[in-house]
């Protein structure tokens, strides 16, 4: 029987909608680096592992609450949370807006990325408890539209705005925004309910101990198979996205700074549209059977061959290729809602966090390591471009490696049984 409470049609559009609007702050917020970086490097004097640290600062701050999250999430609800946690990123915005230094910049962006953490987590949390296993995939699907059009927003809209507002304007609004934000999901999201705990997870668990529940979740076979991707290639879609496409088409493709932030919003249009059509064929998809592993060992070969080809091709690849790099890149978005729903209802928060832990573990890593990468090259005597291009194919190889873990078949144990029986998931994706 399912465990999910299906919420009538007007609420849950109104709930989609609350969490659209945050999560869409979120991906703009954390996109912007992109588009603000020859702004940063020329003001700061930033050098490429500088620009990395400063923008995977947020990715840091972002990771370092997906525990505890996770669990809070499962005990007080995804509304509390999500509302407590944006008054802390209304706070990062203000402090990123009056920093003085590089060292102020940074810790202001790591609590900027604290405050949005819940921000696809909440909803998708939320969404377990309220909606059946189709449209969980499809409102996944959408929420990831929702801050496509937040990157979108990051680009060209940005770049017009800078004249007018400078940077630290900009980080004002958003902070105006992120109040907003939370007014709106006070105001149309409902109270968060309490839900029972299934009572093989119940008995394991000691009071005081959030963290028991999470041996459920990381011995499951259905996370550990999707771990190195979620972390390589999940984390490496993001942190091109949201950082190094922008300086691959300045100092690769010698684009200027306008030229790159329409490139940038090429992309992010592209991504919109991929997620929108997500959204539309994945109950289609569900309802004949396809699960999200076979969606992913399709699919994922494309952009491995696609980075290979941005590595190994003498013309500087423009946003076209980096746009279709991104979207063949979206197969591996499957394997968030499929983790949460491999898990009952009392650990979906635990998950889904776990596993968002593991994703932006890696942007934070791979955003800043490819930016320790280029430095390091560069100290060789390389020119920008080969650079780019050897930390880029370090990056491949580690993709590859992390698609081969995901596909090779091995002998499953019976650790899975620990999360308890989920009560509405798709069919297998372990």
């Amino acid at each position: 029987m399912s465990d999910v409470r299906l919420a009538p049609r007007g609420l849950a559009v109104r709930i989609f909608l609350a969490f659209a609007c945050g999560y869409f702050l979120s991906a703009l917020l954390r996109a912007v680096t992109a588009t603000l970086a020859p702004t940063f490097s020329e003001e700061l004097g930033l050098r490429p592992s500088d620009l990395g640290l400063l923008a995977g600062a947020y990715f840091l701050g972002f990771s370092m609450l997906q525990l505890p999250l996770g669990s809070a999430l499962d005990r007080i609800g995804p509304k509390r949370v999500l509302m407590f946690l944006l008054g802390i990123g209304v706070v990062g915005c203000i402090a990123f807006a009056m920093a003085q230094s590089l060292g102020g910049l940074i810790l202001a962006r790591a609590l900027i990325g604290m405050g949005v953490s819940a921000c696809l987590m909440a909803p998708l949390t939320s969404f377990r408890l309220r909606f059946d296993a189709a449209a969980q995939l499809r409102a996944n699907s959408w929420m990831l539209m929702s801050g496509s059009l937040g990157m979108v927003a990051s680009t060209l809209p940005v770049q017009w705005l800078l004249p007018l507002t400078g940077w630290r304007g900009l980080f004002w609004i958003m902070a105006l925004g992120l109040a907003l934000v939370i007014l709106v999901t006070l105001w149309w999201v409902p109270g968060d309910e309490p839900h029972p705990r299934p009572s093989g997870v119940q008995d394991r668990q000691a009071p005081g101990r959030p963290s028991a529940g999470y041996f459920a979740v990381v011995r499951h076979p259905v996370f550990v198979r999707s771990v190195p991707i979620g972390f390589f290639v999940y984390g490496g879609l993001i942190a091109v996205q949201s950082l190094w496409a922008g300086p691959w088409l300045t100092q690769v493709a010698g684009w200027s700074a306008q030229a790159a932030a329409g490139g940038l919003f090429v992309i992010n249009v592209a991504m919109l549209v991929a997620f929108m059509a997500w959204g539309a064929v994945m109950p289609r998809l569900v309802g004949r059977g396809v699960d999200a592993r076979r969606l992913m060992s399709w699919g994922l070969p494309l952009p491995l061959l696609l980075l290979g080809w941005i590595v190994l091709d003498p013309q500087p690849a423009g946003a076209a290729t980096w746009a279709l790099w991104c979207v063949s890149c979206t197969f591996v978005s499957v394997s968030q809602p499929a983790v949460g729903q491999a898990f009952a209802q009392a650990l979906a928060g635990r998950a889904l966090s776990a596993f968002n832990l593991v994703i932006f573990s890696g942007v934070f890593f791979i955003q800043w390591g490819i930016g320790v990468g280029i430095d390091a090259f560069g100290a060789l005597g390389w020119d920008g471009s080969r650079s780019f291009r050897a930390t880029l194919a370090i990056h491949l190889a580690c993709c590859v490696a992390a698609y081969l873990w995901f596909v090779i078949p091995r002998r499953q144990s019976g650790s899975g049984a620990a999360a308890g029986s989920p009560g509405n998931n798709p069919p297998s994706t372990s």
